[in-house]
């Protein structure tokens, strides 16, 4: 739009969140990948695309249906109008979603305690809104923090306060310490929110035994902790994965999300929260967080589409309810391009003492690593990265709630071939070479 194009509004009459750098982070990532899409992208945490099947998502549909007849004993128009009609709040694949627990994470939960939601967004979304009772309420969340949670808390006025990670994923010390800042400051810090496998952005994890203290200090200082898990199933190993939050979890202190976008299909926009948490009503009636969310969800989006709860369903029942043995492809897949990723690194930035280190993590799964570099990383550096180096990645800024410079970027492994994952990494070298350069000139 012009300047000179007449206007009926300014960002100023709406909501104060939508001139936050939170919000624009997504779409200023989404247009630079559209502007250079020749430039080799690093940057989406897509997963691969290799492996979608278009008649596969009919198959899971008719499995899904058969389900609804022959297991559930639906007769066909009934299981008609389940799949096309509107459809209960909470979800009709609740109870797949508890056997999938079951199965993979050891999670005992009541179906009724699911509710079902349009991909894992809106999950956060409706938790949020649910916590935030007044303009005392604040979030704390581990930094760096994905930005889609950032954003969701600007949108229903919940305030976020950052949690160290550290080398452990979370620092407890901190957190308490935040808790207890809060409330001196007359603040009610409502829940914590973290990714203890594999965190978008910074690829981290938590040991079982820190979990175990983290649920422990989240019970002394009466605080829920928002979980979500995205990418657990994508360790790099063979060993046995660390039990969620969740499974740990006796005194119902978490609330899961999750998300089938990474381990089904991101396309249908499917995901979930787990919210068990028993709440009183002014009748006197104790039921489920879930129940709380379910009514604001009914104000929102209605229902999550039948049909495409129904193509997650077919996948979850062809495999047993187990993303595990689901995804063997998909994890054999990432687990290769991250090896290879790191030992490229490795190869095109060896140490060297008379030049500045560049350093960077190595996840023991997931989609991501962060490379720390001698110089601030910001969208202008990206931007030029695109337009003369033909390569994308993710400034770490976009993951802190503050303007202080960072300097680190983030590459991911999930949407490439190890051949682009070569080529992307020749031109990220020249560009922080030629940046070195530049600078000590």
């Amino acid at each position: 739009m012009s300047a000179a194009e007449p206007v009926d509004l300014t960002v100023a009459d709406l909501h104060p969140a939508l001139g936050d750098p939170a919000l624009t982070s997504m779409n200023f990532l989404n247009e630079v990948s559209e502007r250079y899409p020749a430039a080799v992208s690093l940057a989406a945490g897509r997963p691969y695309e290799e492996f979608f099947d278009l008649a596969a998502v009919h198959r899971h549909l008719d499995t899904f249906h058969r389900h609804l007849v022959d297991d559930l004993g639906h007769r066909p128009e009934q299981a008609r109008r389940l799949l096309l009609q509107y459809g209960r709040t909470k979800g009709i694949v609740h109870h797949l979603i508890a056997r999938n627990l079951a199965v993979d994470e050891g999670i005992t939960v009541d179906p009724e305690d699911v509710v079902v939601t349009v991909g894992c967004q809106e999950a956060m979304f409706l938790v949020l809104r649910a916590l935030r009772a007044g303009p005392a309420d604040v979030l704390l969340a581990v930094a760096p923090t994905y930005v889609g949670l950032t954003g969701a808390a600007r949108l229903v006025d919940l305030p976020v306060w950052p949690v160290a990670g550290g080398s452990a994923g979370v620092d407890l010390v901190d957190l308490a310490a935040q808790v207890r800042r809060a409330r001196a400051a007359g603040l009610r810090p409502r829940a914590c929110y973290l990714m203890p496998d594999f965190a978008n952005p910074s690829g981290a994890s938590i040991d079982t035994a820190h979990r175990q203290r983290l649920l422990d200090v989240a019970a002394q200082e009466d605080l829920l902790l928002l979980e979500d898990n995205p990418y657990g199933l994508f360790h790099g190993d063979d060993g046995p994965r660390p039990p969620t939050l969740k499974a740990l979890d006796s005194g119902r202190r978490v609330v899961y999300l999750g998300s089938f976008a990474k381990t089904v299909l991101p396309g249908a926009r499917v995901g979930y929260v787990v919210a068990d948490q028993r709440v009183a009503g002014p009748d006197g009636r104790v039921g489920p967080l879930a129940d709380q969310l379910a009514m604001i969800k009914s104000m929102v989006t209605v229902n999550t589409s039948p049909i495409a709860q129904a193509v997650i369903g077919g996948r979850l029942l062809e495999h047993g309810c187990s993303l595990v043995a689901a995804n063997t492809r998909e994890r054999s897949a990432y687990t290769r391009n991250l090896r290879h990723l790191v030992a490229g690194l490795t190869r095109r930035f060896p140490d060297q003492p008379d030049r500045p280190a560049v350093r960077w993590t190595v996840p023991a799964g997931g989609f991501f690593v962060v490379v720390t570099v001698p110089f601030p990383v910001d969208d202008a550096l990206l931007d030029r990265s695109g337009r003369d180096y033909g390569v994308l990645w993710t400034p770490m800024a976009h993951f802190y709630d503050d303007t202080a410079p960072v300097r680190a970027l983030r590459l991911s492994v999930s949407a490439v071939t190890p051949e682009q994952i070569d080529v992307g990494l020749d031109r990220l070298a020249a560009l922080i070479t030629d940046e070195l350069a530049r600078r000590a000139g």
